[in-house]
């Protein structure tokens, strides 16, 4: 494949090929030499080379058919992992990578859906798991100093020990990682009340593509120059490793409720939730969805699941008010119990999958992956396209014969996700369809002032689309690559960079 990296005529090393300004990757890019220098910065036994190793370190979660027509990539592997137990050693590879020319992709948890780790040419996989030591947490502070290794259930624990809550709560809670949260900014079921992962974070401490380590203060606010931060935020490794977070914690709730409320379509339980957000009402979780009834959705299409939880007066009057607006729009109140069951089984997906999911190879689940007849997209509008959007993708869906499962808004009303299933999957053609109308689905946002992904990151299935996303800021990020990892050694090809 051909590198990403700047049209200059870099040092070559032995055995590189160039075409057209661009650098091909060697085959033989891990010298004997290189190898040398990897177990020297980590340590005996922490530089893996075998087979297995090298798959399972070369792809996330990522389902085969969501390869969006570069199915070559299911071959790629990276050429080696490394196991860095401290910053310094992270420091050593990076530099001892760089200076070989190889690729370096940072790994967290393996739990990202979107292939942000699948080596476009080799390289050095940087398995950051070792380092998931939480330094402090300071109750006073409402702050916790953690490893990118941490898992994010292992913070949550920590954090209720001492009296606090950690406010990202996604599907993959029991089996993600604080770097892999932070590198991906995703979006958890608190995030109504508690923003992004990328929003919690008050300070990082992080790897540069020449070896430099950088490190932020948590400062309450600062008013002077760029929120450096935000540099790694949302990046997926391309800007600099994350060795370490400084993340906000929150008071533990006193008080915690649920409401559920039925509308005959998506379209009649719209404009509630805009009015919630119009009125500064932000429930903990929020999700207006139009599926399949189930059992406790009591005939109606679409619900809005809800979910109160702070000091107790404040709960009450969020509750009281809400259930007010929506009887006002036509919602009928369920009671709290589908919302229950729904909170309840929020990671259920996540704990499967430690199960049984994880100790299989990529390649043995992608042999028995049922998703191959469905795509999930998470678009981002302004919240006057939202309905005009979800009425033409219905549209789009349709006209290629698939069939819209799932619409809704999640955590906030610009933010639209959708389930795409093919009734006539293994009749052949499926992936097709599927593909080209996710393509038409993904141009209609864009071509409505929207983004293509707020929820799980750009990765290798939607990182075609960045230069029409970054639009006339495209220069500016790949300036600020540039000034952070000068060879273009940190996954590089990335995010359009």
């Amino acid at each position: 494949m051909l590198s990403a990296g700047r049209r200059v005529q870099r040092r070559a090393k032995p055995g590189t090929v160039w075409l057209r300004g661009f650098c091909l990757w060697s085959a033989d890019l891990l010298t004997t030499n290189l190898i040398g220098e990897l177990e020297n910065a980590v340590g005996p036994g922490a530089v893996l080379t075998d087979d297995d190793s090298r798959e399972r370190l070369s792809f996330d979660a990522i389902g085969r058919s969501r390869f969006s027509g570069r199915e070559s990539l299911a071959e790629s592997r990276v050429d080696a992992v490394v196991r860095p137990a401290t910053t310094a050693q992270v420091a050593a590879v990076v530099r001892a990578a760089a200076a070989a020319g190889v690729a370096i992709i940072p790994y967290g948890g393996g739990t990202g859906v979107m292939g942000a780790v699948v080596p476009f040419q080799g390289g050095v996989a940087v398995d950051l798991r070792r380092m998931d030591a939480i330094l402090d947490v300071s109750t006073a502070d409402r702050l916790a100093r953690v490893q990118p290794g941490v898992v994010l259930a292992d913070l949550d624990a920590e954090a209720r020990r001492h009296g606090l809550l950690f406010g990202h709560d996604p599907w993959s809670l029991p089996i993600a990682t604080v770097g892999g949260a932070i590198s991906t900014d995703s979006v958890g079921y608190r995030a109504s009340k508690y923003g992004s992962m990328g929003q919690q974070v008050r300070a990082v401490e992080m790897v540069l593509g020449d070896g430099a380590v950088a490190r932020t203060r948590p400062l309450a606010r600062q008013s002077s120059g760029p929120q450096l931060v935000g540099t790694v935020v949302g990046s997926e490794g391309s800007m600099g490793i994350i060795t370490e977070a400084t993340v906000e914690l929150f008071a533990e709730p006193e008080a915690r409720t649920f409401s559920t409320f039925g509308f005959a379509s998506f379209a009649q339980g719209y404009p509630l939730v805009v009015r919630l957000f119009d009125r500064g009402l932000r429930p903990s979780l929020i999700d207006l969805t139009e599926e399949e009834p189930h059992d406790l959705a009591q005939g109606f299409r679409c619900l809005l699941y809800l979910g109160f939880e702070g000091y107790r007066e404040e709960v009450a009057a969020q509750q009281s008010r809400t259930t007010a607006e929506a009887l006002a729009a036509g919602g009928a109140d369920l009671g709290p119990a589908a919302t229950e069951r729904y909170w309840h089984s929020r990671h259920a997906v996540a704990e499967r999958w430690r199960e049984r999911t994880a100790p299989l190879r990529p390649t043995e689940r992608w042999a028995c992956s049922d998703w191959r007849g469905a795509d999930y997209l998470h678009v981002s509008l302004p919240a006057s396209r939202v309905l005009d959007y979800e009425h033409q993708a219905q549209a789009i869906a349709a006209s290629h014969g698939l069939e819209m499962a799932e619409t809704a808004v999640w955590t906030d009303p610009r933010l639209f996700s959708m389930l795409i299933v093919d009734p006539q999957h293994g009749s052949g053609g499926s992936e097709w369809r599927l593909a080209t109308a996710a393509d038409a689905l993904l141009d209609l946002a864009l071509s409505m002032d929207g983004g293509v992904e707020y929820c799980h990151g750009i990765g290798i299935k939607l990182d075609r689309w960045m230069p029409r996303e970054w639009g006339g800021a495209l220069v500016l990020a790949r300036r600020l690559k540039a000034a952070v990892d000068p060879a273009s050694t940190l996954n590089p090809g990335k995010l359009g960079l």
